[in-house]
């Protein structure tokens, strides 16, 4: 998302991340046909990455491409929601011809609309599997009795669900566990968010700098305070597919060297917030 959103970089920038991301042995891209920043350009994050893995060659059929639909951008900063069965129909096959595939890997609904009954729009993700237009299906944003209800509908279809986590915001908790309990991938978007909850006087400048339980971790191993969360992350389950985003090559290589980056059990219990 952020190399397509308010603020994005240059498509050089924003393609040799994606190369990084690649090269560091990444093999999940997650985005979103509104993944975008002004009115008219839907679908410009999923154009980025097909061209980037058209760029990269050899090597970029092994990634999974995991889009998602339901959710929209009128280009003044808002976001909007349609979880109309017609309309994911609509965006998934859109989404499919941005990316250049027959079928798409994972295709999520990214949000539950209020005005639209749950079991249709979880329908119209069975239809797509059915059709061969999506190859597996995930939810985002939803609570423990919507994945139930998905289960029922979508069955071995159903394979990931994608929810707000990190060190600040834990309140979906439960749906990371039922995700455990499920066997399904718990994709936990903003997964960075509270690694800076406070702030200590820096002794060179009396600046404020951050300090918490992941920065003072990150400085006895020698590692950024973003792997360290992102560790945290991988330690708590099995099924956890943290998905931080990135704008620069740096960053990207800095997060997939989380995935080397093993806490023992004392240290994952020292970063209870």
């Amino acid at each position: 998302m952020p190399l397509s959103v308010e603020g994005r970089p240059d498509e050089d920038q924003a393609m040799a991340t994606i190369h990084a991301a690649l090269d560091a042995g990444v093999r999940l891209i997650d985005t979103a046909d509104s993944y975008h920043w002004h009115a008219g350009e839907v679908g410009h994050n999923e154009r980025l990455i097909a061209r980037a893995l058209a760029a990269y060659g050899r090597g970029s059929e092994e990634v999974l491409v995991a889009t998602k639909g339901g959710r929209g951008r009128p280009g003044d900063g808002s976001w909007t929601v349609n979880g109309d069965p017609r309309h994911l129909r609509r965006a998934a096959e859109a989404s499919a011809a941005r990316l250049g595939v027959e079928a798409i890997g994972l295709y999520q609904l990214h949000k539950p609309d209020p005005a639209v009954p749950f079991a249709d729009s979880v329908g119209a993700l069975r239809d797509l599997a059915d059709a061969g237009t999506i190859r597996m299906a995930g939810l985002s944003n939803v609570d423990r009795e919507q994945i139930g209800i998905a289960q029922e509908i979508l069955g071995p279809y159903l394979v990931s669900v994608q929810n707000r986590f990190s060190p600040a915001h834990q309140s979906t908790r439960d749906t990371l566990d039922l995700c455990t309990e499920l066997g399904l991938a718990f994709l936990p978007w903003s997964p960075l968010g509270g690694i800076s909850l406070s702030a200590v006087d820096d002794p060179g400048t009396g600046a404020p700098t951050p300090d918490s339980p992941f920065h003072a971790l990150a400085r006895a191993r020698g590692v950024s305070p973003q792997q360290v969360c992102l560790a945290w992350h991988l330690a708590r389950s099995p099924v956890v597919v943290p998905i931080p985003g990135a704008r620069r090559p740096a960053s990207i290589r800095d997060s997939a060297a989380a995935a080397g980056l093993t806490l023992s059990a004392e240290e994952v219990a020292g970063l209870c917030l």
